[in-house]
């Protein structure tokens, strides 16, 4: 019983590990053409950052108090979520940081490249990037991102992003942050 057990944590662990943030960091973030296209879009975006101590809920004047227990179970849903098999505290302290979950679609088939541009505290202006390429992607689909663990505790949050899809070297859809200039 005890093996089974073990090989099953073992199993799992192996699962997170595969299934990690497969983007890659690119060295230099080189400006693309812009030859923006109705045939791709960004239909929601989903941002989450996972601080160290939880935040606690706050109340105001307008909110029941069943919203604000359905507000509450979201956010610590969702890091329940990020923490999954974060059983050490240094499995948890790398887990820690900006999340980036961006949905788009693709009404016709074509290679698209996924490419989240950002800043972070520490390096004020210099700009970072990760990609993910699809081929031959139609349809909706879910792109994530994060900046976690060494990258966030070295660097700081994420202050401002952008995200673009990126077909035959341009970009046709972007998603940007407020403080993105």
């Amino acid at each position: 019983m005890k093996f089974a057990t073990i090989f099953l944590l073992a199993a799992v662990w192996a699962g997170n590990a595969l299934g990690a943030d497969t983007s890659k960091l690119l060295p230099k973030v080189d400006p693309l053409p812009v030859a923006l296209s109705d045939d791709f879009q960004f239909r929601k975006t989903k941002l989450f950052y996972l601080s160290e101590a939880p935040k606690k809920a706050r109340k105001s004047a307008l909110s029941s108090a069943q919203n604000l227990g359905i507000a509450e179970a979201s956010m610590n849903f969702e890091r329940t979520y990020r923490m999954y098999g974060a059983i050490t505290g240094a499995d948890q302290h790398q887990r820690f940081g900006n999340y980036f979950d961006f949905f788009w679609r693709a009404k016709r088939p074509a290679n698209v490249t996924v490419r989240l541009e950002y800043r972070q505290e520490k390096l004020r202006s210099f700009v970072q990037a990760r990609e993910m390429t699809y081929t031959n992607a139609k349809g909706n689909h879910k792109t994530e991102f994060a900046v976690i663990g060494d990258d966030y505790f070295n660097d700081g949050r994420v202050i401002s992003w952008r995200c673009l899809l990126i077909e035959n070297g341009r970009i046709v859809a972007e998603n940007r942050s407020y403080l993105w200039e």
